[in-house]
């Protein structure tokens, strides 16, 4: 499953002294990885392994459950966020693909 969407980049409120900068998925994508899933158990936090890509910028990490968002969100490392000249607040293209559904 491939999902390309735009969102904004926001600091996690729990650790913001940490600068853990997310993108959230659509809630309407989120629904469907969970439906895909069908309460499969999942690796720690609820997390599925992915591939994202931002712009020219590639990496695997991990989506995760947010139940106050409703919906998963990724976790956006310093290096891509140089590398794509991205800052909290900023709008991103992102496409995600998950790796893990077996």
């Amino acid at each position: 499953m491939v999902i390309t969407f735009e969102s904004e980049l926001w600091l996690w409120d729990a650790r913001q002294g940490e600068s853990w900068t997310f993108v959230a998925l659509p809630a309407e994508e989120s629904e469907d990885v969970r439906e895909l899933l069908g309460g499969a158990p999942r690796r720690g936090f609820g997390s599925l392994r992915v591939r994202a890509t931002v712009g020219t910028s590639s990496w695997t990490t991990s989506i995760f459950p947010d139940s106050a968002r409703g919906a998963y969100v990724l976790p956006v490392k310093r290096a891509i966020r140089k590398a794509e000249g991205l800052d909290v607040g900023d709008t991103a293209t992102v496409t995600v693909e998950l790796l893990d559904l077996t």
